[in-house]
């Protein structure tokens, strides 16, 4: 199976509300997916679709193959999932709670269990009952995890997290799509995912506006650049770099500055011809470029970018 997702004009509406239009996408087995939007703009619908929660007005969704409105039971077996809005309420303790999670998954071993609590700190003789919000998303991410599952649909993950607790968290997703597992991750803050997700969708009012890969976004972004030479350089030295349409050189022809978009090799190849006493670039700041998406700015991607990397 190469795709574990598929979605075809996959759309929700709810009565004069949109929650998704003609959402078409394909994730592909074995692959951390970043789904990133601002809230509201579908990710929850999506996953609910996805797992029969809700249904669709119209379009078509399979996860591993399966449709998730005929095969719901036999789906939910091979899928971990973790709610944006996750509960966990009862009178019993944190190991209680995860031991009937587990039976009701037909049953997981303790050390299992024992091993991601340990690994994001979570304490299982605490009651239920007392837990905080952060203490809560530990729990659901072990309930998620614990199985093995072939398929992580992941709802705002870290949510609450302390900054550790959300390290590691990186590191279990690490470790799970080197296993061969499939993670399906959505999230509006793009720091979250940029780690570890070998893709990224970007949605925005029920539609999506941007998916490719991580590095094809970097590659197109906007990094400012400061060079310093040791003399002066002709006025139109980079005049034809390509993307440095905002690049400019002081009076004194020793100073260049501005920003460059997209690739910086034909940068570097103009620097060469000249003496550089010092260079500052800024790593691309990807955070702007995709609120850019969210706000509906002109931040577009390649032109092939969606189906190229669909």
């Amino acid at each position: 199976m190469t795709n574990a997702i598929e979605l075809r004009k996959l759309t929700k509406t709810y009565g004069t509300r949109r929650g998704l239009t003609g959402l078409t996408l394909d994730v592909r087995a074995g692959e951390v997916f970043g789904f990133l939007g601002p809230n509201g703009a579908g990710k929850t619908t999506t996953i609910r679709l996805l797992l029969d929660l809700i249904r669709p007005t119209s379009g078509s969704a399979t996860v591993l193959g399966l449709d998730p409105l005929t095969d719901g039971v036999a789906l939910r077996g091979r899928v971990g999932y973790l709610a944006g809005d996750f509960v966990c309420d009862g009178r019993q303790n944190v190991r209680g709670y995860l031991r009937f999670l587990a039976a009701l998954r037909g049953g997981v071993p303790q050390e299992r269990i024992d091993d991601l609590a340990e690994r994001l700190g979570l304490d299982q003789s605490t009651s239920i009952k007392k837990l905080s919000k952060g203490n809560r998303q530990k729990v659901g991410l072990v309930q998620a995890l614990m199985h093995t599952p072939e398929v992580l649909i992941l709802d705002e993950p870290t949510s609450g997290l302390d900054p550790l607790a959300q390290q590691t968290f990186l590191t279990l997703v690490e470790e799970a799509a080197a296993g061969g597992q499939t993670v399906f991750m959505s999230s509006h803050i793009m720091s979250e995912v940029e780690a570890v997700a070998d893709r990224v969708g970007i949605i925005r009012d029920g539609a999506l506006v941007a998916l490719d890969t991580v590095a094809h976004l970097r590659a197109d972004a906007v990094r400012d650049i400061d060079v310093t030479f040791a003399s002066p350089v002709p006025a139109d030295a980079f005049a034809q770099v390509p993307g440095g349409a905002r690049l400019s050189l002081d009076s004194a022809g020793t100073t260049l500055s501005g920003q460059l978009s997209g690739s910086p090799d034909g940068l570097v190849k103009a620097l060469a011809a000249y003496t550089v006493t010092s260079l500052r670039v800024t790593e691309p700041a990807l955070d702007d470029l995709f609120h850019a998406y969210y706000e509906g700015g002109d931040a577009a991607p390649r032109p092939d970018a969606v189906q190229a990397a669909s």
